[in-house]
């Protein structure tokens, strides 16, 4: 043996027995604890992007709708617009008979008659719902008939209820309704959303740069001559993809050699131009060993991490340059994979605002009856909820013109084609939309309000996922009490007591109090019926007004009970027309398809209308008291609490009590 090679074999034994003084070989979770503590597992800063490029990407910031979608009530049959009044009794052997208004409404045409008592309006899937008229006839249940006048004469041959086949304006997205929330990874769905509410460019998370370095002599780039001894470059093609898979940008800065000078430099290179860095190799021995020679003499704290209890992935390497991490992979495939999906994607995917991985498929029961139309295999969405044993599916039901619906479902599952229907409390297979589902830490369903937004976005800065079902009140009651939510929001009217919510309070719940929704009646600004009148005396007066037109509330909501009291026996013109929401009523008077309605005063303001105020209404909380002290039902409680949120109420146009003091059964 030569004096060169024996100094160069006692150079390694050396070398070698300093490294295993340093490597600290720690266990998974202490590896992950140390990592995590180190190094900040957050959403990199937002950026805007073009509509075109945001696929993939995730939202940075809550987007509230600008519009109403559907901007307008419009139909969703082809057929005739009418009166529901007057289909009564219709039937095929005695159709109603209406004569036909000279106009047709197509898509993107505006009506210019009003649909008069016995009258109808021709109308396609997508028009715009006319003045006068409620309802809407499919015409598969009518014919033509032409007078020999040469007038036309529609026969209807079965009855419509009011709001029949009408989609309400804003009954898909509210205008000022929070449609998206911050974290949301945008598909093609989302996509749809964005574009219906006429969004061309979106805030999001900034991709992470993930800089990727393989080390060793051995290396060979895919596609170059492979050399005796030499085997071909897969971890850098792998972590590459596995990084974009996951939210990042790769950024390739190729193979370097066992070169200390060579490595360093293009590690500092990387350090500087990018959120994260990995390498591939050199943990153990030579001239890549960076956990010695180059990591800790990059910049402080330096070397987090050197071995970890893993198989494979002992290896492992993690340190902390100034404020940017970088993890040395073990060199063989098997462990560098391993290790990166263990350590690496959790970070990338934090990074880039991404949930966490999840299964495709899971189990869960129905909340409520799936109803199916029999002779069709129907795919029914879901959002997927926590309850006492287990999973449990909420059907969505917003309907097939809903582009929320799908951006809301966690999955589907199938109905078969000779069923009619699934029962609640069976168990079906749900299949996710997407691999990344997330049993949110807090559930609400019931009433929503966009007040509610503020409290929950205060609740998800605090770190918990959040879910509302909007299922309304006496849904979210049912769904509380069957214990499939943690927090039911309603507003519910007991006629006998004149007492909102606290009479409809069973044991094992108790009533958080929320906040007061003055209630009134809206209408355009510069209307001088409305002039010097109280809202009772302006509802009175105009229930007697041929000329006109209310738009009202569906029946069982607390403004239907609130203005039905105030009107007595009397039906104003356009009593039948009872939209789901308080944004449809203020739409339809903006738009002057009607001239009142009741709805809440800061919808009111966001469409511009007058306001008179009529009562407070009270939106409160119903709680199940076994889940109090959950981290995330405690945290929508201390949000609730806070001076941040209530005076973002306040501003929003609420009024709050003075303090919050929940309220059990008796």
């Amino acid at each position: 043996m030569s004096t060169t090679r024996d100094t160069s074999i006692i150079a390694a034994i050396r070398q070698a027995a300093r490294q295993e003084q340093f490597l600290d070989v720690l266990s998974r979770d202490e590896a992950e604890a140390r990592f995590r503590a180190a190094v900040p597992h957050r959403p990199l800063p937002a950026e805007t992007v073009a509509l075109d490029d945001a696929l993939g990407r995730v939202l940075a910031e809550d987007l509230s709708s600008p519009v109403d979608l559907p901007p307008f009530d419009r139909s969703s049959v082809d057929g005739f617009a009418v009166r529901a009044v007057d289909t009564l009794g219709a039937r095929e052997g005695k159709p109603a008979r209406l004569s036909l208004n000279s106009e047709v409404l197509a898509c993107g045409v505006a009506p210019g008659l009003t649909v008069a008592p016995g009258t109808a309006t021709a109308i396609s899937t997508g028009g715009v719902v006319p003045r006068g008229a409620d309802a809407v006839v499919m015409i598969e249940h009518t014919r033509f008939q032409e007078e020999e006048d040469g007038s036309g004469v529609v026969e209807i041959r079965r009855p419509v209820a009011a709001g029949g086949f009408i989609a309400f304006a804003g009954s898909d997205i509210a205008r000022g309704e929070t449609m998206m929330r911050a974290g949301t990874p945008i598909s093609a769905r989302e996509i749809g959303i964005l574009a219906a509410c006429g969004l061309a460019e979106v805030p999001v998370v900034r991709k992470p740069k993930v800089g990727i370095l393989s080390t060793g002599d051995e290396l060979a780039a895919p596609g170059s001559a492979l050399p005796y001894g030499g085997i071909f470059d897969s971890n850098g093609a792998i972590t590459a993809a596995a990084v974009a898979e996951n939210g990042g940008e790769a950024v390739r800065f190729g193979i370097i050699r066992d070169d200390e000078a060579a490595l360093s430099a293009a590690v500092e290179r990387a350090l500087s131009e990018c959120d994260l860095v990995v390498l591939s190799g050199g943990t153990s021995k030579g001239a890549g060993d960076v956990s010695h020679r180059i990591l800790d003499r990059l910049g402080n704290p330096g070397i987090l991490v050197h071995g970890v209890a893993l198989k494979p992935g002992k290896p492992l390497c993690i340190a902390l340059i100034g404020e940017t991490p970088i993890v040395v992979l073990p060199g063989f495939p098997t462990s560098a994979m391993f290790t990166f999906h263990e350590f690496v994607v959790p970070l990338v995917r934090a990074l880039a605002g991404l949930p966490p991985r999840a299964e495709n498929d899971v189990e869960a029961k129905l909340a409520v009856r799936a109803a199916s139309e029999l002779g069709r295999t129907e795919y029914v969405m879901v959002s997927l909820a926590e309850g006492p044993d287990g999973l449990v599916a909420f059907p969505l039901g917003r309907g097939s013109g809903s582009v929320t619906a799908f951006s809301q479902a966690d999955g589907f599952l199938a109905l078969d084609a000779l069923s009619e229907g699934a029962d609640a409390g069976t168990t079906h297979c749900v299949r996710l939309i997407g691999a990344h589902l997330r049993v949110p830490d807090l559930v609400i369903a019931g009433s929503h309000d966009i007040g509610l937004d503020a409290v929950v976005g205060r609740v998800i800065e605090q770190g918990f996922s959040a879910r509302v079902l909007a299922i309304g009140s006496l849904g979210g009651l049912a769904a509380i009490r069957r214990g499939e939510c943690d927090i039911a929001p309603a507003h519910l009217l007991d006629a006998r007591t004149d007492t909102y919510n606290e009479p409809f309070l069973v044991p094992g719940l108790s009533l958080v109090p929320g906040w007061r929704r003055r209630q009134g009646v809206v209408f355009r600004k510069g209307d001088t019926r409305f002039e010097g009148r109280t809202a009772e005396e302006a509802m009175h007066a105009l229930a007697s007004d041929a000329d006109s037109i209310m738009v009202n509330r569906n029946a069982g909501s607390g403004t239907r009970i609130l203005t039905d009291r105030v009107l007595g026996e009397a039906r104003p013109a356009g009593y039948a027309n009872q939209p789901k929401s308080h944004n449809a009523v203020a739409a339809a008077v903006a738009q002057g398809r009607a001239d009142w309605g009741v709805a809440i005063e800061n919808v009111a303001q966001l469409y511009g209308l007058g306001f008179l105020p009529l009562a407070d209404e009270h939106y409160d909380f119903f709680l199940r008291e076994e889940r109090r002290e959950r981290p995330a039902v405690a945290a929508f409680l201390e949000a609730l609490a806070s001076a941040e949120v209530r005076g973002a109420l306040r501003e929003m146009g609420f009024t709050l009590p003075d303090a919050v003091r929940p309220q059990a059964a008796e």
